[in-house]
Parts: C-alpha cells; structure tokens; sequence
C-alpha cells in the first residue's frame, strides 16, 4: 500500500474496551461511578472495540488516502469486487463470481443481489466504473493510480494522454463489471480488494467535494459505518445493517483511536482498559517476551528512509551507500525495536513465492549490509567525485511519533560512530513530512511500504521513474524497462528474473535505505478474537467478536 506515506506497522494498535460512561443521568440518583459502570456495562453488552489508530487519517476517500491510518479505516468502511479472507487469499465480496477469458486478459465481475450502500441505496456495477476511473482520472491525483495501469488505456488517461473512454471499465449491465488489460496480470483479483479500489456513492461525491472529510457526510458500503469523528481524537463507526453479509459481523462497532504513544497505550492495556495493542514500549519488550505474552504473525513490508538524490550530498550514488552500508540493522531491531522484526537486506519482505516455491528474499539473497569499514571507503571515494573537502549539512527528517524518534536517534548514532558525520534530527507530522517529500524538499525522510497486493512487482513498480510513489527524484532507465517489461511478461520464471533484476538495481543505486521487513506483534485479551491482520492488506474487523 499500499501505499505510500506509510506508517510503522510495529507501532499500530489494536485496542478494545468498554468504554467509559460518557454522563451521569441526573435522574437515576445514583453517584457518578455507578453510573459509569452501568453505561460501561451496556457498551460491554453492544461489543464495542476500542481500536488506537494513531493519528488522524489522511483521508477516508478511498483513492486519496492510501496509508495505513487511512486505510485501516477505508478498509472497515467499504468493500470492493473481492475481500481477503481468513487465509489472506481473496473472497467473493460485492462481487460473487468472476470469469477470466482463456488469454489472462479480461475479466468479468458479476455482483452479488442486494448489495446496498450504508444509505440504502443499491450497489451497481457502474459504481466501480464510476470510481476506477476517478482513480485514474488526473484531477484526483491519486498516488494509488499506477496500481490500475494493467487496465487498458489506464496510463494513458492517468498521464493525460488519454481520455476515460478510452480505459477498458464497462458496466454491462447493474450488475456486470467488465475489465480489459493490457497484458494478463495474475495478482489483479487480490489487487482489486484493495481501498484503492473500492467503490465510491456517485451522487455523495459529486454532490460534495469534501464529503469524506466528515462522518455525517460519508456514505460507504461495508461491514461499519461511520457515525461519528471528532477529529485528531477518535473516529466512530457501528455495524451496518445494510452490509451483504451482516449477520456475520458479530460487533457492534469501533472506535478508532489517535493516541500516537506507546508507553500510554500500553499503560491503558495493563490497566484492563483495552484488549489488545500492538504497541509495545521497547523496554518491556524482553520481559514480555520471556514471559510468553507478546503475540507475533508473519506481515509484510518495509520499513526506510528515502534519499532525495536531487539534492546534495545524495545526488552521489556512492555517499548514498555509504549511508546504507553504516547502519547496523540486527541492533537497531534487537537493541531499539525488540520486537523481533527481521533486518532488511533488501526492500522486498520475505513472504512472497515464485513459480518454482521459493521465497522471493531468499532467491534474490542479501543485496545490502553493514559493513563500517565499507561505509567509510564509499564516503571518501563519493567526496572526492563530488570534489567535497567537508560533506555539506545533512537533515535526517522523521515523523512525530517516540518509534519514529528512536529510529532517527539511533541512525543519527550510527552514522556518527561509523562515518564521523554529524547527523541533523528534525520531525514532522506525518502530512507534512509526506507533502515536503512529494516536492522533493527533504534530504533524507523516514517513510515504509506495506503492500497493496501479494506480488514483488507492488514493491518495486513504486520507484519507476514516473511514479508519484518514489519521491527520490532518482531515474534508471534500465529499472524502469524492467518494470514495464514485467508487466507484460506471461512468462512467471522469466518475470522473477526481471523483477530480481530490478531490485538489484534498486540497491545498486540505494535511492533508498532499507532498515527491516514488519512483522505484527501485538498484546491482546482473552475476551479478544477473530481480528484479521493481513500480511498483504489492511487490518480487517469484520469477523472480529467480544467474548
């Protein structure tokens, strides 16, 4: 997602609870505790999970947001075609069958009866149509675009080379989606369960333009439904009775938190006030792991800091690895994360198969590693092609959270140790930080990858060129031939090898500095089950239940 400004997904929490008693009832004669524990006992009853999603979203506009704290939400909200289920693999959704043509390269949707929106009204083919193209339509300038550029004539309308008739989406009919590609594209029906993806309520949208930007404005078509946001505090949302399959969501509602702490989240877990936090103070970590309490699932994704190689120092390919190859990653998660995240020796996380079963990281191996004896030859030789007697100022920029600050602290430490260079920290919140980036005005930022779908090719289509995603400013003709190339090679063994290829080319040339794959590892209740952290999606809490 994936993605884009992305969170770190070691930091995101999980939090139910029974929420405390808003008011006292000045009728009932009773003391306020009483009365608090009376409403703690009804919100108990009604299974309301308390859910810290950190920060405000970005938006709730599913082309737009494309983050985590965006899409966890967006993903609870809305439904598209398909849904991973259970086992990470997609489901029939609004969609309840699909036909692929014998070449891979049109695909026919065929959506369930009855399908509505939160409103009432009915779900029809012609809402994806309507919203895979504003995806692609340039005035959205949706970073998540590039995902549909299988599609025919979808590059071409997204670049402004062509037009959105000319973008093989048809509604055949209310509830017939037909979609022609350009090549055969094996991952498109995982893809399409993505946000990016979802319908969107063509009257709602065009009837106001800041519709997502508040719950009474928000019409969505999937388990929850939005019904209250105070922003930059908490979001609301409740079962909604007019979702296909509500009779298998089993919670009440949801209620999306922003508190972007670990200690205070932790704190509020051991206290009995929430069931579960997958944020974990990394001086409890040791104890809690020993003690067999911390929960750990395989995910999916990266964690980096992008190099603007526009910008002086790091418009020199060899200071770049020098950075790379000064940062000792098995310490940074053993010593400052501890939450048994795996080191990242290059950017694609383990998890995802080839033709022949093996692990995409495994076959292409360690592309990148600490070496400070390296490091430290790579600055002088870039220096002395740069004609530097002293390495101009650098400012490592980060975002506002205390994970995000250790992290930078940490780097800060190492590239002085291991490089002799005096490191600038400086943060910002998370839009800011994504909007200085987009614009190539920082030298090098914090940011993460989680991925939309599970295939190798949504790691590395992000660093083309002309993807909005890369905001490096870095250009490899050779890398962005590979990329297409894969895009249209049916061939599966010879399309690893191209994408093996680019990757390499993507550590060769370290625009970026990989520090370690996620993982998921999380507190959580007994009273807690059935919420879906999918390694290769968003956080999914439709088959969650309160015991």
């Amino acid at each position: 997602m994936k993605k884009v400004s992305a969170l770190l997904i070691s930091s995101v929490l999980v939090i139910g609870t029974l929420l405390a008693g808003c008011s006292k009832d000045p009728g009932a004669g009773t003391p306020e505790s009483g009365a608090k524990q009376t409403e703690a006992a009804k919100e108990a009853k009604s299974k309301i999970l308390l859910y810290n999603n950190l920060k405000e979203p970005t938006s709730l506009d599913p082309p737009k947001g494309f983050d985590q704290v965006s899409y966890d939400v967006v993903n609870n909200a809305f439904e598209g075609l398909t849904r991973l289920g259970k086992n990470q693999a997609p489901e029939p959704a609004m969609a309840k069958e699909w036909k692929v043509t014998p070449d891979g390269k049109k695909y026919t949707f065929t959506l369930r009866d009855g399908i509505k929106w939160s409103n009432g009204d009915p779900v029809k083919a012609a809402d994806f149509e309507y919203a895979w193209k504003r995806l692609l339509d340039p005035k959205t300038a949706s970073d998540a675009a590039f995902l549909a550029y299988p599609i025919e004539g979808a590059e071409a309308f997204n670049s402004g080379k062509g037009t959105a008739d000319g973008v093989k989406i048809k509604a055949l009919d209310d509830k017939t989606l037909e979609v022609t590609l350009t090549q055969p594209a094996s991952w498109l029906v995982g893809m399409v369960s993505s946000p990016a993806f979802f319908p969107v309520h063509k009257a709602t949208v065009e009837g106001n333009a800041k519709w997502a930007g508040e719950a009474s404005t928000i019409v969505s078509n999937g388990p929850f439904k939005i019904t209250e946001w105070k922003h930059d505090s908490e979001l609301k949302m409740v079962k909604n009775d007019q979702y296909w399959d509500a009779a298998n969501v089993k919670l009440t509602g949801v209620t999306f938190k922003m508190i972007n702490d670990t200690n205070t989240a932790y704190q509020l877990f051991t206290t009995g006030e929430l069931h579960t936090t997958g944020s974990i103070p990394a001086d409890m970590s040791d104890k809690l792991f020993a003690e067999n309490k911390v929960k750990v699932e395989d995910a999916a994704g990266t964690a980096f800091y992008r190099f603007n190689v526009k910008m002086a120092p790091f418009n020199n390919v060899n200071i770049r690895k020098a950075f790379v190859a000064a940062v000792d990653r098995q310490k940074l998660v053993d010593l400052v994360l501890k939450q048994k995240q795996k080191p990242a020796d290059g950017y694609v996380s383990p998890g995802l198969k080839d033709p022949a079963g093996g692990d995409f990281r495994q076959v292409g191996g360690s592309l990148i590693k600490f070496d400070a004896a390296e490091a430290k030859q790579l600055l002088a030789k870039g220096m002395q092609e740069a004609g530097y007697t002293t390495l101009p100022e650098v400012t490592l920029t980060y975002n506002t959270n205390d994970v995000s600050q250790r992290i930078a602290q940490t780097l800060q430490a190492m590239l002085k140790d291991n490089l002799g260079i005096d490191v600038k920290l400086a943060n910002k919140e998370g839009k800011v930080l994504t909007t200085e980036q987009k614009a190539l005005q920082l030298q090098l930022s914090r940011s993460s990858f989680l991925p939309d779908f599970a295939d190798p090719i949504n790691f590395l289509d992000g660093f083309q060129s002309t993807n909005p995603f890369s905001r490096t400013g870095w250009v490899n003709a050779s890398y962005d031939k590979l990329i297409k190339d894969a895009y249209v090679e049916t061939d599966e063994a010879k399309r690893y090898k191209m994408m093996h290829d680019a990757e390499k080319i993507l550590m060769d040339e370290a625009p970026v500095l990989p520090l370690y794959f996620y993982n998921s590892t999380y507190l959580q209740s007994d009273k807690l089950e059935g919420v879906v952290r999918h390694a290769f999606g968003f956080l999914d809490f439709k088959w969650a239940d309160l015991k």
